[in-house]
């Protein structure tokens, strides 16, 4: 090895050859069968089993809670079985949410699983506007059900309903009007 080194002393010596690294990891290798038993190896097993069924998650009044967001509204949902009831902060949801388009969004993860009218719903919602709101009571609803129901996960996933949806307004600018609105341009 001293050959090796091109006459720098303070360069790092190297470890060994290739021969005495696979000698390294054979004799590692036979000490890890030898002293191996059955009870340490099983968790091993176990642990690389990734079909484990995943557990819901239901509280003590087997209710299922998670919380979504989109723009600037939050919305604290609890699902459980019943007969499609929607409460939207003590009030039904048909007159909170008066537009059919907003009633549709919310009602959209029940019908891609195919759970339509088996789940009662109440929520607090803050924040935002109308939009915003029913798009936070969507994804929370999304994750309550896969919170009651985590094989619903594929199907929910699919349709895009458990993703966040991240897009927020856009901060306004100093010397600017909006976020990239400039102030009319006068010529004299």
């Amino acid at each position: 090895m001293a050959d090796e080194n091109t006459g720098d002393d303070a360069a790092p010596k190297s470890t060994g050859t290739l021969a005495d690294l696979k000698q390294m990891v054979e004799g590692a290798a036979a000490a890890d069968t030898e002293s191996a038993d059955a009870p340490a190896a099983a968790p091993i097993a176990a642990s690389g089993d990734e079909t484990a069924p995943v557990e819901p998650k239901i509280d003590d009044l087997g209710r299922a809670y998670a919380t979504g967001k989109r723009k600037n509204a939050i919305a604290r949902v609890w699902v459980k079985p019943g007969a499609g009831r929607i409460t939207v902060n003590g009030r039904e949801f048909e007159t909170y949410f008066a537009r059919p388009v907003l009633r549709m969004i919310i009602n959209q993860p029940f019908e891609t699983a195919q759970r339509k009218d088996q789940y009662d719903v109440v929520c607090t919602v803050v924040g935002g506007g109308l939009s915003g709101q029913a798009g936070a009571v969507r994804h929370g609803i999304s994750r309550a059900l896969l919170n009651y129901e985590p094989d619903l996960r594929g199907v929910l996933k699919a349709g895009g309903f458990l993703t966040r949806d991240s897009r927020v307004v856009e901060r306004k600018k100093y010397g600017k009007a909006k976020a990239r609105r400039s102030f009319q341009f006068s010529k004299r």
